[in-house]
């Protein structure tokens, strides 16, 4: 009786709520997709892969450094882009050696690398992974981090354990003070606080040596415009900034003729600096593979350049979900876009699936990072190795989870890109 009334209750849903129906969504892989998929399906490797279209991202590159204010310099975001070849490409595209860092083995491998870059780190690193960048840089190494890193510091307890290091070394550092300029995420929230930072800096020059701010403004343009707009919240950025400039100036007027780094900004807030920003250089590395947390208005004339692919390991007619109730069979003549089931080669990452159209997760069923359920309609028309698409939702976690990159290119995989090292043991 149970099942019975279980049954007449979906009915009666299903009945009530035909005029609701959801429209069919579903399409096959449009001719960009299909060279992919085509690709894949004959010469791949047979496993979820991460591609890089290697034309969009130059055309990104382009468009980022139209953008970029003159008197401005412009900073790579190593996280947004986690390959040393990736790195390079944007780096020959836009002229840049400058690095934003956020991980000790990055800034090995980059520093390996690419020995004349110059780094900036984007967070306060523990003291330890400070001591461990030099001990696997070596005495010896081409990148000398006494001219080319800046270490990123947000307090005077933070700073005086970064002296104790340089003395224990005997390293001379660069120290970037991190600013709040409203994101409410550390750094110095008060102009005044510099001024015993300075002091203690002052009195160590043989082995601090202060370089600049970074004052990160993520938060700009995330509250509803009618508390907040964009471009309210840029020139509320900028005040405090200028007010941190104009401290540093009235505690040591000599650095107003020396050449510091004032960095800022970052992928969805470039837009709004101009000739008349305070700062004189601007971080970004997400616009320029454009995973869809960075499909913001600010962003239009950014073009996805990664996304992943993933066999079709099985396909089947209809939805057919555990359990005694014929849910699966009532839900799939309701939405034309539950026809079709596939079962994927892994899942449940940071993406939504982007092609073929209409491809959507099954809640119900659940997730599986092994083999992940997904829908669509008849007209999605897989078939096993076949290939569903999808876009990364964020770029810096996403593309360190498929080993090498695979670069896109005059419609074929014309190189492999290693993803940056996490790190070794001790």
């Amino acid at each position: 009786m149970k099942r019975r009334g279980v049954l007449i209750g979906l009915g009666a849903l299903a009945a009530g709520g035909w005029l609701l129906r959801p429209d069919n969504r579903g399409a096959a892989h449009d001719r960009y997709f299909q060279q992919l998929n085509d690709t894949l399906k004959s010469a791949g490797p047979g496993r979820p892969l991460m591609l890089i279209d290697r034309q969009r991202l130059a055309d990104n590159c382009r468009t980022l450094m139209s953008m970029i204010p003159s008197g401005c310099n412009f900073r790579i975001v190593a996280k947004s882009l986690p390959s040393v070849p990736l790195i390079q490409e944007v780096m020959t595209h836009t002229g840049s050696q400058r690095v934003m860092l956020f991980h000790q083995p990055f800034m090995n491998a980059l520093a390996d690398a690419e020995p004349g870059c110059d780094m900036l780190l984007g967070k306060p690193m523990p003291i330890q992974a400070a001591r461990r960048f030099y001990q696997e840089l070596g005495e010896a190494h081409r990148f000398d981090p006494s001219l080319q890193l800046q270490w990123l510091i947000d307090s005077l307890p933070r700073l005086e354990q970064y002296l104790a290091l340089a003395r224990e070394l005997d390293q001379p550092m660069r120290i970037n003070v991190e600013i709040d300029v409203g994101l409410h995420r550390g750094g110095l929230g008060d102009p005044s606080q510099l001024d015993a930072l300075l002091a203690l800096i002052h009195a160590n020059p043989r082995h601090l040596q202060f370089s600049g701010f970074m004052g990160y403004d993520a938060h700009v343009g995330k509250l509803p415009g009618f508390i907040e707009s964009a471009e309210e919240g840029h020139r509320h950025t900028e005040r405090r900034y200028q007010s941190f400039i104009d401290r540093l100036y009235q505690q040591a007027p000599q650095y107003q003729t020396q050449p510091l780094c004032f960095n800022g900004a970052g992928s969805p807030t470039l837009a709004l600096y101009d000739d008349s920003t305070v700062v004189n250089e601007l971080s970004a590395g997400s616009c320029l593979v454009k995973a869809s947390d960075f499909d913001l208005p600010s962003l239009d004339a950014f073009a996805p350049a990664v996304f992943i692919a993933a066999p079709v390991i099985k396909a089947m007619d209809g939805l057919n979900l555990p359990g005694p109730i014929p849910l699966g069979d009532a839900w799939q003549r309701w939405d034309p876009n539950r026809q079709r089931t596939y079962f994927i080669y892994g899942g449940y990452w940071k993406a939504q699936p982007v092609s073929p159209a209409g491809i959507q997760a099954n809640g119900v069923y659940g997730v599986s990072t092994n083999q992940m359920m997904y829908n669509g309609s008849p007209e999605t028309a897989l078939t096993p190795d076949d290939q569903i698409f999808f876009r990364p939702t964020q770029s810096e976690f996403v593309m360190l989870q498929f080993g090498d990159l695979a670069v896109w290119e005059d419609q074929a995989i014309r190189q492999w890109w290693p993803p940056l090292p996490q790190g070794e043991g001790a």
